[in-house]
This record gives structure tokens, sequence and C-alpha cells, in this order.
């Protein structure tokens, strides 16, 4: 026999009085979330998808996904933007739902402390699926959040912990979604939207009593319309689009990206926008990249090396490519020039058959001082060894004295101070790239 449930008593029922409480403005929140979270959800994955992680244990070491990477692709090369949109819309969306999700979660705060906490084995399985749901929502955008603010204080990879977390919040959206929506549809169709953005907070009333756990039996007076709820919430939103969208977006709306990590402009001129890592910070020492810097090129059990003499006397081309990061931000297309990757790729003896490459890096530390490119980035004309950047030559912090520039890839893959292309390596698990690095 069902158990109802029974209101709080004494000191804990006076938090949750609020009028405005109630399953229609909880499906509202609700409304936005299902809409939005999808998104987020999907270019999250085309995120992940990007780093080629199944090429690991060198772009990504997350172990196990097993079925969860059954959608894996080789990462495309046009639109060259395609990364940027993806991973802007991505951070940017989540940092905008932020209010939304906190609002949900206020409008039903008083159904955790509903008596008795389980009622029945259904019930238990959907407190348990809440638990995954709201535990699941905080712990993705938190991290999202940090990630983005380059504040790595969670333990661990972030890469893992947020593929893992995706799917465990998702999973709980989706059983939510199928316990919940039929009782949602009612309760949106229950008042009538427009009739409440005119509603002042003099005629705000309370939602009829049902036993959904969300009107509460002693309701105080409003202080608070809906319209406001929603405007409030709907103005933090909007205030985190203008501060955060910027940093994507580019040109003058740049100036209003005040959520973007700072201190990473290097300054003005050629090499004047942003990087992620200065040299300083990635160890790099200046007799690292100085007159004794040589390029090791191999394949095909050749081995080339070139001075960076040697590569300035080889053909030159030009690409105007952006450089988009995870963290959400991006650059303008930068002008880049240097030696395309399958022109190094024919140095040792690929002329038709151009493989992917191992790229290994001049920097000490970090899970990016290696990467593997697909043979079909490694084949894009557009894909350069740069040397120089907007008629100058690199900066140390923009990888002084060669780099990787490749269409539609993350920043990360855009390989700072390179020392050597391994183009067609495969085995990818057995390379101790560690060592080499």
């Amino acid at each position: 026999m069902k158990v109802p449930p029974r209101p709080l008593r004494g000191p804990f029922r006076s938090p949750f009085r609020s009028p405005l409480r109630g399953p229609w403005l909880t499906s509202v929140f609700g409304l936005v979330l299902l809409i939005g979270i999808p998104v987020v959800f999907v270019t999250g994955l085309l995120s992940y998808a990007a780093y080629n992680p199944d090429l690991s244990h060198v772009n990504d070491k997350t172990p196990d996904k097993g079925l969860l990477g059954f959608y894996l692709f080789s990462w495309p090369t046009h639109p060259y933007w395609l990364y940027r949109l993806s991973q802007g819309l991505h951070v940017t969306l989540g940092i905008v739902l932020v209010p939304v999700l906190l609002a949900k979660l206020w409008s039903v705060v008083p159904k955790l402390f509903v008596l008795p906490p389980v009622r029945s084995v259904a019930h238990a399985l959907d407190r348990l699926s809440l638990l995954l749901l709201v535990g699941g929502g905080l712990f993705e955008f938190t991290t999202g959040i940090l990630n983005a603010q380059l504040d790595y204080i969670f333990p661990g990879s972030f890469y893992p912990l947020h593929f893992y977390g995706a799917w465990v919040f998702v999973g709980a959206v989706i059983a939510h979604v199928a316990l919940r929506l039929p009782r949602a549809v009612r309760a949106l169709r229950s008042r009538d939207f427009r009739a409440e953005l005119r509603t002042p907070t003099s005629r705000t009333r309370p939602e009829p009593a049902d036993d959904s756990g969300l009107v509460p039996s002693h309701p105080a007076d409003p202080t608070m319309s809906r319209r406001g709820a929603l405007g409030m919430v709907g103005l933090g939103s909007l205030v985190l689009l203008v501060v955060t969208a910027g940093q994507s977006i580019g040109g003058p709306l740049r100036q209003t990206a005040l959520l973007a990590p700072h201190g990473r402009d290097p300054g003005s001129g050629p090499n004047g926008f942003p990087v992620n890592k200065t040299a300083a910070a990635s160890h790099i020492r200046a007799q690292d990249t100085g007159d004794n810097w040589q390029l090791t090129v191999r394949g095909n059990g050749l081995t080339v090396r070139l001075t960076l003499g040697q590569l300035r006397q080889l053909a030159q081309r030009t690409s105007a490519l952006p450089i988009a990061c995870v963290e959400g931000w991006s650059t303008e297309n930068q002008h880049w020039e240097g030696i395309r990757l399958r022109d190094l790729a024919a140095l040792v003896g690929h002329h038709t058959d151009v493989p992917g490459v191992f790229v290994e890096s001049l920097q000490l530390a970090g899970s990016f001082r290696a990467v593997a490119l697909r043979a079909n980035q490694v084949r894009d004309g557009r894909s350069l060894l740069a040397l120089r950047v907007n008629g100058a030559p690199l900066s140390p912090d923009h990888g002084y004295p060669a780099r990787i520039v490749v269409p539609g890839a993350p920043g990360v893959m855009n390989t700072k101070w390179v020392r050597q292309l391994t183009f067609g390596a495969t085995d990818f698990e057995a390379t101790d790239f560690g060592e080499k690095a």
C-alpha cells in the first residue's frame, strides 16, 4: 500500500513556504533545460571526438570507453571553423544554463525533505534517479566551468571525469524525462504562460495543492511574482551570455568576455593573440629553441634532420586559420606561414599514401606534449608546420621555432615547440612518448 507523503512540520517548514513553488514553475525551468542540455551534450561529444580519443594512449587516456565510444570518427578539417563553433556553443550554452539549473533545483528542494523518504520500491528508484540527476548535473556544470577557467582543482584528469560524468548525467536525464514528462506536460497546460507574465506580485497565488510535493502546505505571502522569478533567471542567463560569448565570437565582443581566463594575451603586434600556456609555464628554455634546435622527421625507416634555416628554404605555404580551445575561447583567423605537413611526409618517402603523424614537443610536462594527427588532417593543404604568423616569426609563447596548425582541430592538437614528426606511426599504445618528450 502506498504511504502518502507527510508535510514537514516544525523548524523545517519555514524555508519551503514560497507560493511560487509548484509543478508549473518547475516544468517551465525543466523545459528550458530539456532544450539546452541535449545541445550541450552533443557538442560535448563532438569536442571529445575532435581529440581523436581512439588514438590512445597519446591524445586521450580515458580507460575502457567501450560502447561509450561508439560514435567516434575521423574529425574533419572542413569547415575549418567547425571546432570553434561547436566548442564555443558547448561552453557558452553550458554557462548560460547555470541560472536555470539553480532555479530548477531551488524549485524542487522541498521534495528532498518529504517524509517518509522512501514509500515504495518504485519511489526508491525514482529518488535514486534524482540523486544521479542532481549530482551528475552539478558535477558536469562545476567541472566544465572550472575547466573553462583553467582551475583544475578536481582530482584526476578532466577528460575522463567529464566524459563519464556526462553519460551518467544524461542517463539520469533520460530516466527523469521518461518518468515525469506526462506530469510536466499537464502542469505546463494548467496555466497560461502569457497570463503569468501579466500577473503582478499582488495577484500571485499558490498553485492548487496536489501530490507532487512541490506546493507548500502553508504558503507565505508572495514577495515576487512568477513573472519576476522567470525574469530574474532570464536576466542572469543573459548577463552570463554577454560576459562569456565574446571569447568565442571574437572581434569587439572579445572585450565583453569578463568570465574568460585572463593573463593569456601576450600583448600587441603580430603575435598579440591569446595563448593557453606560455613558454615559461611549459618549461621551455631559450637554449631548447636556440641555434642547436633541429626538427627530426621520421618515416619509412628514414630519418631527416632539419635546422630552422633549412626549413625556411623549403617551399612556404600560407593558411588563414583560428586557434580554438576546449575552454571555449578562440582567436580570429591568424595568417600562418610554413611547410605543409604532406610536404614533410614526402621527405621520408610518403608521396601519395600520406599517413597520420605522431607529433612530439619540447614541452617537458603536460598531457599534450605529444599528439597524433590522422591522415586526413595531414593531407589537408592548409595543415602546416608553421614558422611565422601574421608576417612575423613565432614568438616563444606561440611555439617558436615551429608549431603545428591544422584546420578544425582543437587548440591542443596544434602542438607548439615541435621537435619531432613521425609519419606512419600506428602503434601509439606501444610508443614511449613520455621518455621521448
